[in-house]
């Protein structure tokens, strides 16, 4: 199953007397990643190679390093670790000495790499936005029951009758807590995944 970062990382590793450095760090959408990408680049260096990650969504860029030698590496880098909404940037400072093209793949997917291993992660779980209904004195046991099953409450809309909750539920929660859902409520409260809250 894929993972995300729980916090940006930094990995140094010198080759040859040039200096990489990369950052990594969560990105929730492309956004995210292209300004996590700016924000860890260094105008003074020889070049600032990137490559994210976001589902299907990717990117890659060399910037000036022989084609091919550079962002590929670090998004295979990302794929190899199973790793989703990332974003990558190796800084290279030149040290003098040439490290060939098949030196340059393996030093940036290499830093890329080591640079996502070390992070702690985070596993992305597929969730499932829904809504149910409870009276007031249903909420607080509902609310202790959601919280072990992973669901997070998005927002409360306060009624006359009672509770409405918005949610987010793991997908493999949802058949089992509708279950119990309906059981608690006597029949009265289901967990509704389309538009509109359900009955109270």
């Amino acid at each position: 199953m894929a993972s995300t970062l729980a916090g940006p990382n930094i990995y140094r590793e010198t080759i040859k007397k040039s200096v990489f450095l990369a950052h990594a760090g969560p990105a929730a959408d492309v956004d995210a990643a292209m300004a996590f990408i700016a924000a860890h680049s260094d105008a003074g260096a020889t070049h600032n190679c990137w490559a994210y990650r976001i589902g299907a969504a990717y990117r890659f860029s060399d910037d000036g390093e022989p084609g091919g030698t550079a962002g590929r590496p670090m998004l295979q880098a990302i794929d190899g670790q199973d790793c989703d909404r990332v974003a990558v940037v190796v800084t290279r400072w030149y040290g003098g000495i040439n490290l060939g093209t098949g030196g340059l793949a393996r030093a940036y997917g290499g830093a890329a790499a080591n640079c996502l291993r070390l992070a702690p992660r985070v596993e992305i779980i597929d969730t499932v936005n829904a809504t149910c209904a409870c009276s007031y004195t249903e909420l607080q046991h509902l609310k202790a029951r959601l919280a072990q099953a992973g669901a997070t409450i998005t927002h409360e809309a306060f009624e006359a009758e009672g509770v409405v909750l918005t949610l987010s539920v793991p997908r493999q929660s949802l058949e089992a807590l509708d279950a119990w859902l309906v059981n608690f409520s006597r029949g009265r409260s289901s967990l509704r995944t389309g538009e509109g809250p359900s009955g109270i």
